[in-house]
């Protein structure tokens, strides 16, 4: 099978260059393609290589490259038409020349990353482009002049998730080198413009070149017309000065605003700082007049010293005169002292005597009184023995009367034995009614137990039964705490009710009570979550409020439903009652869905507008079987007027397991498709205690209540029998106490009675004892203590006379002593008040002495802070120039306090502000900067605008020229086809004119950064010429004027060599005809210098996957026909 055919034309001027085989080679083939060939003379290698332009493409081999695993080609010098089916490898050239020239993959718009060019299962790609060298025009040319560069890309280097920069190695003739150093090689030394779509237009990148608006287009016109970039470089500095004098404009009203500021702020702290320098002088002014006060308290303070010396002085003398005026007082007390003495020791020795005396007169007193006291007391004893004797006769009397009183009162009582049988019988008759109270206490111990027992079971089963009634409020709590924003509205609406008109309901889920489990299960299967997180309000003014607060100013996401008014409309069901009560009877079915929860009717009318509950059924076992023998659901599907079919839902149970079975009606074929879904348990409608378990507790509250009521009558009557045997046991226990006080009473008397007989017999017995002798022996110690008595008073008598002389003696001393005595405080009363004038005389002087040192000290310190705080003479005694200035100030004390008193107030006055002077230097100097650097930005704006001004003319009139050459070549192409176009330069800067006179303000600098070009096209005779523009042109007639721009530019261009990729898609055979008639023309003119072979236009490869038959300009010499 022959390989694909390729048409690679490669003219040459006046030569054919038939390619080698190797080009022909298709990517999975080796053999060569078969070709029709024209065979001109040949021309010599050297002949061949002055044709190319320096830059142009010499040589192109690929190895492992995209569809080519080893190929080499050779294009001519002009025009190079590379034609094959699509997926052949065209673009491929392009890619290469692109990539083996430093350009980066994004450039050609297929991929980021160099190492996707490589062929599959290789690991490494190679890419070598010989170009023309510049000495090729001479005759001496040097092949060493070429430039050969070869790129190698390698699967295996660089990142995996990075763009394969460092996946390729780059060399120059063989020699390694860096990508900047190929880069600066082709743009710098042969400008090449591998990066502008003008010069290589790539099939990708086809669409984004049409798309271009003036200003890009411009760019990459003046890219390519200009050698050195001069164009597009001059555009750029004319952009960067015109921005640069915007942003001076705005610099220089932002530091004239600063400078504007500053003098304000100048002005203001110059008037602070004028305050400060008064403040100052104030303060110089108070420093002297502290320091003349200083001096003048010396002053006074001196006078005080020296007046405090002179009567210092004068006490002096007045403390010895005193003290002479003491001496003769003090010998005369003396004398009285010393005879005062003497007699003190002669009084102490007549007192001692007297005091001998006198204790013997004491002594005989008291034995006196002793036997006085005996005496007495044998008259007392003798009289004692009568009257007891009386007594005693008394007393055996009483003692026989309460005897008799005893036995009377033991005759009152009964016999022991029958109180001991009385306490015994009462006794016995507690101890039965004892034991009967014990039996009877624990039957009601008993009871009462059992009651207690029943009641904390009833309060047991109570509070199960409150906290399953309060299930719904537990299950909502577990609802919102398993979803944070819905608890966050639910939260915020019940705080809000208030804003609403009418009542807002939900979260849905919260309403509902479902009736038991299979109904949680079966309706949160049929509602969605959202309907059943969803709230409902009853009007659209709550809806727009809710919506508005919660879900867009709280960012809370919520779901609302409105049902206005919140009724509930009539329930419109889906089948008759009489296919029901069959539905009911036959199949198990037990009703509607919206039949097995209760909720409010707003709530009930939310979930039939949303979910249809009113039209599903609940089915039983016996509907699974109904479903499955008696094809129930052909019979749910069958609309009872028998016109078509109708969907239906049903929820059935199999066992323990309950199935959804949900017939779909097709709105294409009209049939009926099941689905059976299997329901899984309920998670937010799941009821946490069943109507079972209810019921069983409320019937066992039930059942405690009764046993309570039936056990209470019996509490009752056992508690009666049991307080009446207690009254029977009180009264039998008052009779133990009567029988047992009875026979202690007796025992008493009894005892009493024996005692009063013993009490008698002893009386008796001291009565008739015999007194006689004990009045013999009392009188005659009578006698004895008479004698004794008159004794002692004798010898008392006489050592009294004793004292008596003693104590006249002393007498008399005690007169003399007396006298002495009160000359002696006469004598001490002067020393005393002689001493005292001493004192306060030597008292003064020492104060005065004191006061006069303190104030020679006082006066030494201010002399030195006189001295140090105002120096008026050196150290030579000289006076300093302070002395006069201190001279000139008030001598007066008061005065010179006064003046300090204003010159504070003015000081206070005024806020002292260190920070003024530095900030108001600080300020100055900034506002000097400031003024220096508006100047100089003026000047340089002046600068910069007179740069702009001359770089601008010549560059708008080769940039004018420029576009008026490629507006009338492109002009003349257009009405070749039969169409028209022109190229216009659209100045950035004509609108602000437009609304300025001035040309010399900043408002028309230029605005050149929207200077383009526009390209004007029109293909019908009564349309006007129009912007080239995708929203108003087909793409073929953006292909046609895009092509036609490029040749009406391809003499201007500088680069050696330019590339287009299916330029002709989407063009009419007629304009595919011209258009391929204007690239033939165009690049294969002469060479403008007859004796230059290279001055021509240079290269052009023309990619295309067809060409049209018959092509006229085909048989030029520079066109190869190569298939």
């Amino acid at each position: 099978v022959p390989a694909p055919s390729y048409k690679v034309l490669f003219p040459l001027y006046h030569r054919v260059l038939i390619c080698e085989s190797k080009f022909l080679v298709a990517p999975s083939a080796s053999a060569s393609a078969s070709a029709h060939e024209h065979h001109p003379p040949r021309l010599s290698p050297e002949e061949r290589l002055r044709q190319y332009k320096p830059g142009s493409i010499l040589r192109v081999k690929l190895k492992n490259f995209l569809t080519y695993a080893d190929v080499e080609f050779r294009p001519g010098p002009r025009l190079n038409v590379v034609c094959g089916p699509n997926g052949t490898g065209k673009s491929t050239i392009l890619c290469a020349i692109c990539l083996g020239l430093g350009g980066q993959p994004p450039l050609l718009g297929r991929a980021d990353d160099a190492r996707t060019f490589i062929k599959n299962d290789e690991q490494i790609a190679e890419i070598e482009i010989e170009l023309a060298p510049i000495s090729n025009s001479k005759s001496n040319s040097n092949s060493n002049d070429t430039h050969t560069i070869r790129r190698v890309i390698d699967r295996n280097k660089g990142s995996e998730r990075g763009r394969g920069i460092a996946a390729s190695t780059y060399y120059i003739n063989n020699e390694k080198c860096n990508i900047k150093t190929v880069q600066k090689l082709v743009s710098e030394t042969y400008r090449i413009a591998i990066d502008n779509l003008c010069t290589f237009l790539p099939q990708d990148r086809v669409g984004s070149f049409s798309g271009f608006d003036a200003v890009m287009l411009l760019k990459e016109t003046e890219k390519s017309v200009s050698s050195t970039q001069h164009l597009y470089d001059t555009h750029q500095l004319l952009i960067q000065l015109e921005e640069e004098i915007k942003e001076s404009d705005t610099n220089l009203h932002s530091i004239k605003d600063g400078v504007d500021k500053l003098e304000l702020e100048v002005g203001r702290l110059e008037r602070e700082k004028e305050l400060m320098e008064r403040r100052e002088r104030y303060m110089k002014e108070i420093q002297l007049l502290k320091q003349k006060h200083v001096w003048m308290r010396f002053d006074t303070k001196r006078e005080e010293a020296i007046e405090l010396k002179d009567k210092k002085k004068e006490l002096s003398v007045s403390v010895k005169a005193a003290r002479e005026k003491i001496r003769p007082v003090e010998e005369a007390i003396a004398q009285v002292a010393h005879d005062l003495e003497r007699n003190v020791v002669r009084r102490n020795e007549l007192e001692k005597g007297m005091g001998h005396s006198l204790r013997k007169f004491n002594d005989g007193t008291l034995k006196a009184e002793k036997y006085n006291d005996e005496i007495e007391n044998n008259k007392v004893d003798l009289t004692e023995i009568d009257t007891k004797h009386r007594r005693l006769l008394g007393h055996v009397e009483d003692c026989r009367r309460k005897k008799e009183q005893y036995e009377s009162q033991l005759r009152e009582y009964p016999p022991e034995q029958e109180l001991i049988d009385a306490f015994d019988a009462a006794r016995e008759e507690q101890r039965h009614l004892r034991e009967k109270l014990r039996l009877v206490k624990s039957d009601l111990v008993e009871l009462q137990q059992t009651y207690k027992d029943r009641k904390e079971e009833l309060e047991q089963a109570e509070n199960t039964f409150t906290r399953m009634q309060d299930e719904k409020a537990r299950r909502n709590e577990k609802i919102l705490s398993q979803d944070p924003a819905l608890a966050k509205a639910y939260q915020w609406v019940n705080q809000n009710r208030k804003m609403f008109r009418r009542q807002v309901w939900g979260p849905i889920v919260c309403d509902i009570t479902t009736r038991d489990v299979n109904a949680s299960n079966c309706l949160e299967q049929h509602v969605r979550n959202a309907v059943l997180n969803s709230f409902v309000v009853e009007c659209m003014e709550d809806y727009r409020l809710l919506y508005r607060e919660v879900r867009e100013k709280n960012k809370i996401p919520v779901n609302i439903q409105v049902v206005h008014n919140g009724k509930l409309n009539p329930i419109k069901r889906k089948y008759s009652d009489q296919k029901m009560d069959t539905l009911r009877r036959e199949h198990g079915v037990q009703g509607y869905l919206d039949e097995v929860f209760k909720a409010p009717d707003p709530i009930l009318q939310a979930l039939i507008n949303t979910s249809n509950i009113q039209s599903v059924l609940i089915g039983n076992d016996k509907t699974t079987d109904s479903l499955n023998r008696k094809k129930l659901m052909d019979y749910l599907n069958q609309k009872e007027n028998g016109q078509g079919l109708q969907a239906s839902c049903i929820f059935a149970q199999d066992g323990h397991q309950t199935f959804k079975y949900t017939s779909i009606i097709s709105r294409y074929s009209g049939k009926a498709s099941l689905n059976m879904d299997e329901i899984s348990p309920a998670r937010m409608l799941r009821p946490g205690v069943s109507p079972e378990q209810k019921a069983q507790v409320e019937q066992h509250l039930n059942a405690v209540r009764e046993q309570i009521e039936e056990l209470q009558p019996k509490m009752d009557q056992v508690q009666e029998k049991f307080e009446s045997l207690q009254r029977d046991g009180q009264e039998v226990q008052l009779k133990m106490k009567d029988a047992q006080k009875g026979k202690s009473d007796r025992n008493e008397v009894k005892n009493k009675l024996g005692s009063a007989k013993r009490k008698l017999a002893s009386a008796e017995k001291e009565v008739s004892r015999d007194s006689a002798d004990e009045k013999r022996r009392i009188r005659s110690n009578l006698r004895q203590n008479i004698k004794q008595y008159l004794s002692s008073l004798e010898s008392a008598s006489a050592h009294y006379d004793e004292y008596l002389k003693l104590s006249c003696e002393i007498a008399g001393i005690d007169m003399t002593e007396e006298g002495k005595r009160q000359m002696l405080a006469n004598m001490n009363d002067k020393k005393v008040e002689a001493e005292m004038q001493f004192r306060q005389i030597e008292g003064e002087y020492a104060r005065i002495s004191e006061d006069y040192n303190r104030k020679r000290h006082e006066l030494q310190q201010i002399k030195e802070e006189a001295q140090r705080i105002a120096p008026i003479t050196d150290e030579n005694g000289n006076d300093l120039p302070l002395k006069e200035e201190l001279s000139k100030l008030p001598e007066n004390l008061t005065e010179l306090e006064e003046a300090m008193d204003d010159t504070r107030e003015k000081i206070n006055s005024i806020v002292d502000n260190p920070e003024v002077m530095r900030r108001y230097e600080q300020q100055k100097r900034q506002l000097e900067d400031m003024k220096d650097q508006l100047e100089n930005l003026n000047e340089n704006k002046a600068e910069k605008k007179n740069a702009l001004k001359q770089k601008r003319r010549p560059w708008e009139n080769a940039l004018q020229n420029i576009v008026e050459k490629v507006s009338n070549l492109f002009s003349g192409y257009m009405e070749e086809l039969g169409c028209a176009g022109e190229v216009q330069l659209a100045k950035g800067d004509e609108l602000s004119k437009r609304g300025s006179t001035n040309e010399d303000s900043d408002e028309n600098l230029g605005n050149f950064k929207d200077w383009g070009v526009q390209i004007k096209v029109k293909f019908r005779d009564k349309s006007d010429l129009q912007v080239l523009s995708a929203q108003v042109h087909s793409g073929g007639e953006r292909s046609v004027s895009t092509i036609m721009y490029l040749m009406a530019m391809q003499n201007m261009m500088v680069s050696p060599f330019r590339c287009v990729d299916e330029i002709n898609q989407g063009l009419d055979e007629r304009n595919e005809r011209l258009v391929f008639k204007r690239i033939v023309q165009n690049s294969t003119l002469p060479p403008e210098v007859e004796d230059d072979p290279t001055s021509h236009c240079g290269q052009y490869f023309l990619i295309t996957p067809k060409l049209l038959p018959n092509l006229t300009d085909m048989e030029n010499e520079d066109v190869i026909r190569k298939y």
